[in-house]
C-alpha cells in the first residue's frame, strides 16, 4: 500500500484522514502526520491510530495542509523526497501553483486543490487544478482514489480556484445558515423545535432531489408550487422584500475576496 504524508494537522487535514480511513483508501499505519503542535499529533494518533512524525518522510503523496498565513514557503523549501514518484497536493487557500513551484528546490508535480467540507458524507466537489506539465498526474489511480474518498472531483482552471473556494467550499455554510433560520421561523410561528428541524431537513433533502430528478429550472418548480394569491407566493413576496438574494450574493463575493486576500499575503 502507498504511503501518504500530511504536513499540517488542522480540521481539513483531519477530515480527509478520517475519510481515507473510513473508505479503506489508506490504512492508518500508512498515514503520516507532521505538525509543530504536539497536542494535535497526540489527538490524531489516539483517535485514528495514524503515525505522527517530525520528519518529512518519503511518501507517494504529500498533502500540504498548513494555513496560507503560516510559514508554508519554509516548509516547501525543505521538501526533498527520495521517491521520484512523489506527488505534492496543496490545500493551501490562495497560494498558486507557480508560487509553490518557484519555492520548491526540486522538481515535483504539484496539484492544487480546494477540498470540499462535506468529507464524511461523500457529497460535495473538490476543485482540482494543475499546470499543463502535470495534467497527467491528476488522472493517476492513486490521485483519483484519494479525491474520491471524500466526495467528487471537479477539474477546473486554476484561475477559478479562488472563486470555487468562496462559492463551493464555503457553500455548506449558507445551507447551514438557511436551515437554522428556517427552523427558527417554524418555532416563531408555533412549531416545537424538534418538529421544525425534521420538517426543514426533509424539505432540504426533498427540494435538492426534485431539482436533480425533474431537471427543471427552480423557477418552474416555484411556479408549480405557488397558486395565484396562495400561501406560498405571499411568503415568497416577503422573502423578496428581505434582500435575501442580494445578501446571499454579497456573502459569496466576500468569501471570494477574502480568499484572494489570503493568497496575496
Amino acid at each position: 500500500m502507498s504511503k501518504i504524508l500530511f504536513i499540517g494537522s488542522g480540521h481539513m487535514s483531519e477530515a480527509i484522514i478520517r475519510a481515507l480511513i473510513n473508505n479503506n483508501t489508506y490504512l492508518p499505519n500508512d498515514i503520516f502526520v507532521n505538525d509543530i503542535i504536539e497536542e494535535r499529533l497526540d489527538y490524531l494518533k489516539t483517535t485514528y491510530d495514524v503515525i505522527p512524525t517530525k520528519q518529512i518522510i518519503d511518501s507517494d503523496i504529500i498533502v500540504l495542509g498548513v494555513r496560507p498565513q503560516d510559514t508554508w514557503a519554509e516548509i516547501v523549501q525543505q521538501l526533498n523526497p527520495k521517491n521520484e514518484k512523489t506527488i505534492l497536493i496543496s490545500i493551501i487557500a490562495g497560494i498558486t501553483i507557480a508560487k509553490i513551484k518557484q519555492t520548491l528546490t526540486i522538481n515535483l508535480p504539484v496539484i492544487r486543490t480546494i477540498p470540499n467540507t462535506l468529507t464524511d458524507t461523500g457529497y460535495g466537489y473538490s476543485g482540482v487544478a494543475t499546470d499543463k506539465s502535470d495534467q497527467l498526474f491528476v488522472k493517476q489511480d492513486l490521485v483519483v482514489k484519494f479525491f474520491n474518498s471524500f466526495g467528487k472531483l471537479e477539474h477546473i482552471d486554476e484561475s477559478l480556484l479562488d472563486i470555487f473556494t468562496g462559492y463551493a467550499v464555503a457553500g455548506p455554510n449558507y445551507i447551514y445558515y438557511f436551515y437554522e433560520s428556517l427552523v427558527d421561523a417554524g418555532v416563531l410561528v408555533g412549531l416545537p423545535r424538534d418538529i421544525a428541524k425534521r420538517i426543514a431537513l426533509e424539505n432540504l433533502h426533498g427540494a435538492a432531489s426534485m431539482l436533480q430528478l425533474s431537471n427543471k429550472h427552480p423557477r418552474e418548480l416555484l411556479d408549480i408550487n405557488n397558486s395565484p394569491a396562495g400561501v406560498g407566493i405571499n411568503g415568497l413576496y416577503e422573502l423578496n422584500n428581505s434582500d435575501f438574494t442580494a445578501g446571499l450574493q454579497r456573502s459569496v463575493k466576500a468569501s471570494v475576496k477574502r480568499t484572494v486576500k489570503l493568497g496575496k499575503k
